[in-house]
């Protein structure tokens, strides 16, 4: 068989259900291969970095790795944003990139550059095939780096000329990863630790959601009792009304939680990711900390570790806690928990808010979320307010870009949501700003079939940046714009679409669109 078959048979052979891409002459070879698979469906989407966001947030709900595939040149680098995004976010993507013939590299050659050299820097692994018969080891090492902690993306540069080749090689054996826990004395030094804290305080971090270790950190955190924060990709670990949830820290401005952090003797640090907040904004009275993760920690003058627990989470925190650890109640001082929920309008006031608020939407969507529900939140001003305000009912449905945080991911990662959870209700949230960026991805998903809401709010402008040049300034430039009338715009893609100005407006279109089973619905929010 020629070598794309092979690359195909690898892709089954991994359990690929999709791959996301656009197809150009140096992949031709793969797309004839994938056209023969009756395992894996091809998602032909309108933008490469469409494709990308996709197989990120298909990655990060599936919990195995998204595919997606351009071809050489303006298609590999238009996926470029996407996959430095997934590898930030620590989402498991494998992207598959055309280029010239071998024979060609060496001179200056239409839409010829170095994508294995242009990928280096945001990817954990990105490799060009020199071999045919290498495919089944490079395909294989590719998924078990995306897929390791912490997991991100990979890139393999597939030159013309190779997947043209006939070869003999098959699939490799999928094996699955190791997972190791600490050593009983380490268990034994943490547990100590605390035993000799007063004021523990408890951070929780993403790699909880990525190690299905939730149920295993709740435990740990009802048998301290000590308050709990979470990074704004942890959210929904701890349930809203749960009393040691201190809610979420890693803003700019307003970060209360840091109160709590300051009054501890101990920061308990489970499965945080540094990339969402260096622990010199968050850990400046340089507070002990003991480290709890599949990953050695990054130490520094900020990050001051005791006691490092390396290992599956899943695994070590049940054999942590059949060491004696004292149970550490206390709360922070000046009322804390109620000071944030008042501050993040966390807690809807009774009566409700009949104002068309960013907050007053957020609640209204918390009223009809179930546990079938994910949010999707595009990047802007909405963003930071649903990491204050909205409380999931569950961890991992809400899905945020919080490292490198790019607008644009929230139709796309709508697709990629519903193709790996079609049972669930999936609401995406986005600026008209980061709306417009992908707003052709909604022929992909109607094309599907496929049925999400999308609200979008519409204010002209780019929010987050208008407010920080006015409080810098007392003026802002350049972040303003007119919009098209996105009705219109959505009927042209066979989407449903209605304009509210008021909560009441959106309420009974929020009634209505989620329980559309089979259809697309897009509220526009007049802010």
């Amino acid at each position: 068989m020629k070598a794309s078959d092979v690359v195909v048979s690898c892709l089954e052979n991994e359990g690929v259900e999709y791959v996301f891409g656009i197809i150009g002459k140096e992949v031709i070879d793969l797309a004839d291969s994938l056209s023969k698979s009756e395992k894996i469906k091809y998602i032909p989407v309108r933008h490469e970095q469409g494709a990308a966001f996709m197989a990120d947030v298909y990655g990060r709900i599936s919990g195995k790795p998204g595919v997606c595939l351009a071809t050489l040149g303006p298609g590999a680098t238009n996926l470029l944003t996407g996959i430095a995004s997934a590898n930030l976010d620590h989402s498991p993507v494998v992207a598959i990139t055309g280029q010239t013939g071998l024979e060609k590299q060496h001179k200056n050659t239409h839409q010829y550059i170095d994508i294995q050299r242009v990928y280096e820097p945001v990817t954990k692994w990105s490799v060009q095939v020199k071999a045919a018969e290498r495919i089944p080891e490079i395909i294989r090492k590719s998924f078990r780096i995306a897929i390791e902690e912490k997991p991100g993306a990979v890139v393999i540069e597939l030159p013309e000329n190779i997947a043209m080749e006939n070869v003999t090689t098959r699939p490799l054996a999928v094996t699955s990863l190791p997972k190791s826990v600490p050593a009983a004395v380490s268990l034994k030094q943490a547990a100590q630790l605390i035993n000799a804290s007063n004021r523990p305080f408890i951070i929780v971090g993403n790699e909880i959601i990525r190690q299905d270790a939730v149920k295993e950190v709740q435990m740990f955190i009802d048998q301290l009792g000590s308050p709990v924060a979470q990074s704004f990709m942890a959210k929904g670990i701890l349930p809203k009304g749960h009393p040691q949830n201190f809610y979420t820290f890693g803003f700019t401005e307003k970060d209360y939680a840091l109160h709590g952090f300051e009054e501890a003797d101990l920061l308990v640090v489970i499965g945080f990711d540094m990339i969402e907040k260096l622990p010199s904004e968050w850990n400046k009275k340089k507070v002990p900390i003991i480290h709890i993760s599949a990953s050695a920690a990054d130490v520094d003058e900020y990050y001051p570790v005791k006691a490092e627990l390396i290992g599956n989470l899943k695994l070590q925190l049940p054999l942590f806690l059949t060491n004696e650890i004292n149970t550490k109640r206390w709360l922070p001082s000046g009322d804390l928990k109620a000071r944030i929920e008042e501050s993040y309008s966390i807690i809807e006031k009774a009566g409700g808010n009949s104002s068309l608020t960013i907050e007053s939407i957020l609640h209204a969507v918390e009223r009809f979320q179930t546990k079938e529900t994910i949010v999707i939140s595009d990047v802007g001003s909405h963003k930071v307010s649903i990491v204050r305000t909205y409380q999931p009912v569950q961890a991992n449905q809400l899905i945020i870009s919080n490292g490198l945080a790019s607008m644009g991911i929230a139709i796309p990662g709508a697709i990629g949501a519903k193709l790996a959870a079609p049972e669930k209700t999936i609401i995406c949230i986005t600026g008209d700003g980061g709306a417009l960026m992908n707003f052709s991805e909604l022929e992909t998903a109607k094309r599907l079939g496929l049925s999400f809401v999308i609200v979008l709010l519409n204010n002209s402008m780019l929010k987050l940046e208008v407010d920080t040049m006015e409080k810098k300034f007392a003026d802002s430039f350049g972040v303003t714009f007119s919009n098209p009338d996105f009705i219109q715009l959505a009927e042209g893609y066979g989407v449903r679409g209605k304009k509210v100005t008021n909560i009441l407006g959106f309420e009974e279109m929020l009634t209505g669109a989620v329980n559309a089973k089979n259809e697309i619905v897009l509220i526009d929010v007049s802010m």
